[in-house]
């Protein structure tokens, strides 16, 4: 899927969201000087690949969060973690470096992506990029949950302090 066929999608979901348009962004401190809504909604995406590129992790944590990768393998039992490349990105999540967003996960037919959430998120908004960096849009992190888990990719709460993220 798309951009707008995202939009479609949860649309046709019935889930409320709110779209905001802006310039392309590609890291947490460019959207930062956007100056979007909803502070405590906005996000931060790693997207990560095992050495042997067999296993694949999304993890979507509060944007002022740290991790500590090297204490992330350890909790999971993971081979090491490495940045997945931008072919990965395109090939598994269909979208490009900058726009990496849980709702790629929609496309993911395999279901080989591994979810990690940000417990946090639980209750409220998050603030993800429907495909593009050109837009944010605002949705209720339960929706997304439910979304990526009606996909068939299991989804993982993390809960962290802003040192580091562990299962709770």
């Amino acid at each position: 899927m798309d951009k707008q066929q995202i939009l479609e999608f949860l649309k046709q979901k019935g889930l409320d969201f709110e779209i905001i348009e802006h310039e392309a962004v590609n890291t947490v401190e460019q959207a930062e000087r956007l100056c979007l809504p909803h502070k405590e909604a906005h996000a931060k995406n790693l997207f990560l690949r095992d050495e042997k590129k067999r296993n694949y992790y999304l993890l979507t944590l509060k944007e002022e969060r740290q991790i500590d990768l090297k204490e992330f393998r350890k909790e999971y039992g993971t081979r090491p973690l490495s940045f997945a490349s931008s072919e990965d990105l395109m090939r598994i999540l269909r979208i490009l470096p900058g726009s990496v967003t849980p709702l790629g996960l929609i496309n993911d037919e395999q279901h080989i992506v591994h979810f990690f959430l940000d417990r946090d998120f639980l209750g409220g908004l998050i603030a993800v990029h429907p495909m593009e960096n050109t837009a944010t849009v605002f949705l209720k992190a339960e929706d997304l949950v439910s979304l990526i888990r009606e996909n068939g990719n299991d989804v993982t709460l993390l809960y962290g302090t802003t040192e580091n993220c562990v299962l709770n």
